[in-house]
C-alpha cells in the first residue's frame, strides 16, 4: 500500500504563487510516477502534470510554461510549484501515485483571487 498527502493549498491572489508538497509512504518502491489532478467546482476532474521515477514531465496545456513538477527522492515527495496562478486555476489538487495500482490523497484546496 501506498499513502500520499497533499499539503501547501491556500488562498492566493491572482498572478500570485503557491508550492504544493505530496508526501507518499509505505510501499514507496511499487510507484512508477506521481503527479497532481485538479478539480474546480462543477467540473470533472482535471489531470495537471505527472513526473515519472525517471523524472521525466508533462503538463496539461492548460498550466505548461507556469507550473513545475519536481520530486525529492530523499523525501518521498513530489512538489508542484505554481506561479502566475489565474482565477481559473482555483480548484482542488489531488495528488496521485502509480504503483500496483493508483493511490489518491484527501486533496488540498487552491482558491485564486481577484
Amino acid at each position: 500500500q501506498v499513502q500520499v498527502v497533499e499539503s501547501g493549498g491556500g488562498l492566493v491572489q491572482a498572478g500570485g504563487s503557491l508550492r504544493l508538497s505530496c508526501a507518499a509512504s509505505g510501499s514507496i518502491f511499487s510507484i512508477n510516477s506521481m503527479g497532481w489532478y485538479r478539480q474546480a467546482p462543477g467540473k470533472q476532474r482535471e489531470w495537471v502534470a505527472t513526473i515519472t521515477s525517471s523524472n521525466a514531465t508533462n503538463y496539461a496545456d492548460s498550466v505548461k510554461g507556469r507550473f513545475t513538477i519536481s520530486r525529492n527522492n530523499a523525501k518521498n515527495t513530489v512538489y508542484l510549484q505554481m506561479n502566475s496562478l489565474k482565477l481559473e486555476d482555483t480548484a482542488v489538487y489531488y495528488c496521485f501515485a502509480v504503483g500496483w495500482r493508483d493511490y489518491w490523497g484527501q486533496g488540498t484546496q487552491v482558491t485564486v483571487s481577484s
